[in-house]
């Protein structure tokens, strides 16, 4: 902590910001932000297509800032402002930077975005003052055989493969270090991280993941038998798909980015090398958390 204290008072802090482009009534979130890091001196980055959105599309008086493309940044932290898709995509284009990030939640839910627009001050003074945590999450590695995916292919929250369209269900032939499992007849499958746990899993039956927990959740997504049950994998596995499908496609998709493959292709899926680094505010618990975005014991009869 003394060292993260030093390195915060020997020299200007450079913040990364990214944003969210839908959401306009939000503005005043970034120019709370941004007058912060003014007051502090700091030396703020903003992505060029947020900037664009808030001083073209918002006519925001934006100022005193540096604008950078896709991943060609440098800096301390990172800024997502915006939902857990707005985060999802910051923490592709970090990649294995190493840089941790901070999520402001102007959207909805927010299980990775969950500091609200009115916790900004307190929270950039919290990281200047180093009373902060980082949390390390687990990041999901795409490598294929065949048809190459375009552009980030690794994932934070989850890898789904799914049929396309309204085509009939596919055969996903899932092999765990070499050993066969089974033949998924299905809509898809997901193949999640602990972060990823609480998002298109969850919502498939798929079981919920403390972060921290070195494991990996295949979930099927509407199958053609009801034995099909989810299971949690050690994220050391590397495990093996092949595709089958009518339309001889499918889709993949890295945290919700989907791209169109050949079933021709055959994914390998195991840990990334590097893990994302998650700020969390001194004090948050997880379970809290869960509580409150899930509304456990909340009275629902009205």
């Amino acid at each position: 902590m003394q060292q993260k204290l030093m390195l915060m008072a020997s020299r200007k802090l450079r913040f990364a910001i990214f944003g969210n482009l839908y959401q306009p009534k939000k503005s005043v979130s970034i120019q709370k932000l941004l007058a912060c890091l003014a007051v502090r001196q700091a030396d703020v980055f903003i992505e060029r297509e947020f900037y664009a959105f808030l001083t073209t599309g918002q006519k925001l008086p934006i100022e005193g800032v540096h604008v950078f493309d896709d991943g060609k940044f440098e800096a301390d932290f990172v800024i997502s402002m915006g939902g857990d898709g707005t985060f999802l995509r910051a923490a592709s284009k970090v990649g294995d930077k190493q840089v941790p990030i901070l999520g402001i939640n102007t959207g909805r839910l927010g299980f990775l975005a969950d500091v609200n627009a009115q916790e900004i001050e307190r929270t950039i003074d919290a990281l200047y003052a180093g009373d902060y945590a980082v949390d390390t999450r687990s990041v999901i590695r795409v490598e294929t055989e065949g048809q190459a995916i375009q552009g980030y292919h690794c994932a934070l929250n989850d890898v789904a493969i799914l049929k396309r369209d309204n085509a009939s269900m596919i055969s996903i032939h899932v092999t765990v270090n070499g050993d066969y499992v089974t033949t998924y007849q299905a809509d898809g499958l997901i193949v999640s991280t602990p972060t990823g746990s609480t998002a298109y899993s969850l919502s498939n039956g798929g079981p919920i993941i403390v972060p921290g927990t070195h494991v990996f959740a295949l979930t099927a997504v509407a199958p053609h038998s009801l034995n099909v049950r989810p299971i949690v994998l050690s994220e050391d596995s590397e495990i093996r798909l092949t595709v089958e499908s009518r339309t001889h496609n499918y889709l993949v998709a890295l945290d919700g980015r989907s791209e169109n493959l050949p079933d021709t292709t055959r994914l390998t899926l195991s840990k990334a090398p590097y893990r994302v680094k998650v700020i969390k505010r001194a004090g948050t618990k997880y379970f809290h958390t869960l509580r409150e975005k899930m509304m456990w014991g909340a009275d629902q009869r009205g």
